[in-house]
Formats: structure tokens, C-alpha cells, sequence
């Protein structure tokens, strides 16, 4: 998404106090990399981030040719960056998403560090009927919790399938 874009978003979300999330899907690049190019944005108040290891491709992949991966070291310090940004603007809390949908998307999950400036949430990231999404839930958010859980829900794709019913 070009900045002009963001502006877009951001200009629509400011009358309604409203909440930016800015999703990272790195491809070949770094969380690293990619997380510095928004750090005007992400100093604002109202833009959290979200981190999503789907399309981060470290072996050299293609994006979208088998599920990429992000490690704790990746979440530690996207973390830290928050914080320092935080700390540096005086900001509140931010909330930080990473997206999961299979075990092997988060390494090593149990060396990811918790501050009290940022409200982490780890997600069930996947398509499909209500109990797909929960066995999945089950099978690889809640056996290995982070802090916040949850559900994204997908309003067109997760009702593909029969039974049509969103969860």
C-alpha cells in the first residue's frame, strides 16, 4: 500500500477516533527493514501493528508458494521498536497482531517477551467454517499463548464452504 493510501485511511479514521492497524507481509525483505519504513506512522497514537509471517519468505521462496515463518527474535523486536517509538513520543500502549494459522509460522514462541507498553495478540489467522477456525484455534494459538488470543474473520471466504455461517 503506497503512504498516500495510509493518509487515506488515517484521514477517515481521525473524526471517528478510530484505531490503524498497519499489517506487514514482508515477502524477501525483514520485519526489520520493512517495520523502520513506518515509523512516522506508527508514532501516531491511533496505528498499531500487525506482523504477518504468511508471505515472510526467508528462505528465498516465492511469496504464496508454500507458509513462511517468523521467529520470537522477529516479534522481540518489532516489540522493542514499539517501545522505543512509545517511549520516545510519549505514546499509550500499542497493540501488536501476529497472524498464525500453523505451528511452524511462530518458532520458538516461548521466548517472545512481554511489556507492559505493548498488548500482544496472537490470532488465528485462517479461512473457513466456525469449527475449522476453533480446531485450529485450538491446535495452535491456545497450546501456546502468548498474552491476547483471538479470531480473524474473514466476512467473504470464511463462508465458501457449507455451512455459510460466519463465525
Amino acid at each position: 500500500m503506497p503512504f498516500k493510501q495510509i493518509d487515506t485511511i488515517l484521514s477517515w479514521a481521525k473524526p471517528i477516533n478510530a484505531l490503524v492497524f498497519l499489517d506487514i507481509q514482508v515477502g524477501h525483505s525483514t520485519v526489520k527493514a520493512e517495520v523502520a519504513t513506518l515509523e512516522k506512522y506508527l508514532s501516531l497514537p491511533n496505528v498499531h501493528l500487525g506482523i504477518d509471517p504468511e508471505f515472510s519468505m526467508k528462505t528465498g521462496a516465492r511469496p504464496g508458494s508454500k507458509i513462511g515463518t517468523y521467529d520470537a527474535a522477529d516479534i522481540n523486536y518489532c516489540s522493542q521498536y514499539l517501545i522505543d517509538l512509545i517511549k520516545k513520543n510519549n505514546l499509550p500502549p500499542k497493540v501488536f497482531v501476529v497472524h498464525r494459522f500453523t505451528q511452524k509460522m511462530v518458532t520458538n514462541y516461548q521466548n517472545i517477551k512481554l511489556h507492559p507498553e505493548i498488548q500482544m495478540v496472537m490470532h488465528m489467522d485462517g479461512w473457513g467454517e466456525p469449527d475449522l477456525k476453533i480446531g485450529t484455534y485450538r491446535h495452535f494459538i491456545q497450546k501456546e499463548p502468548v498474552q491476547f488470543t483471538g479470531f480473524k474473520i474473514f466476512y467473504k471466504n470464511d463462508i465458501k464452504k457449507a455451512p455459510h455461517r460466519l463465525m
